[in-house]
């Protein structure tokens, strides 16, 4: 059974830095492409990143470039989004979704992805 376990979310002041996890069972990340999305109450779910199985290619949304990395640990089977000068904004339920990626490539589009993560939030205020 596949499973994705989000971890790291919290409360956290503006300008303050939180780390994500993504722990996987039942899968090995390494061959997988992994993003990461988020939801903000009243609003879509939106792509934050993603990464690639291969080359570790990487993309970010224009709204947390310079400020989120993700970035994978094989041995533990788990890829993390570290988050630095949060805002407001970046309040949201941050999930992480996997996707088998034969060949490689990591797409952004959310229809890409088969298995999902139950969410951690992350709120972000004084």
């Amino acid at each position: 059974q596949v499973q994705l376990a989000e971890s790291g979310g919290g409360l956290v002041q503006p300008g303050g830095s939180l780390r994500l996890s993504c722990a996987a069972s039942g899968i090995t990340l390494d061959y997988f492409a992994v993003g990461w999305f988020r939801q903000a109450p009243g609003k879509e779910r939106e792509g934050v990143s993603c990464i690639s199985p291969s080359d570790g290619e990487t993309s970010y949304a224009d709204s947390v470039k310079g400020r989120f990395t993700i970035s994978r640990d094989s041995a533990k089977n788990t890829v993390y989004l570290q988050m630095n000068s949060l805002q407001p904004e970046d309040t949201a339920v941050y999930s992480c979704a996997a996707y088998l990626s034969i060949a490689g490539q990591v797409h952004a589009d959310r229809s890409y992805y088969d298995y999902w993560g139950q969410g951690t939030r992350v709120t972000v205020s004084a």
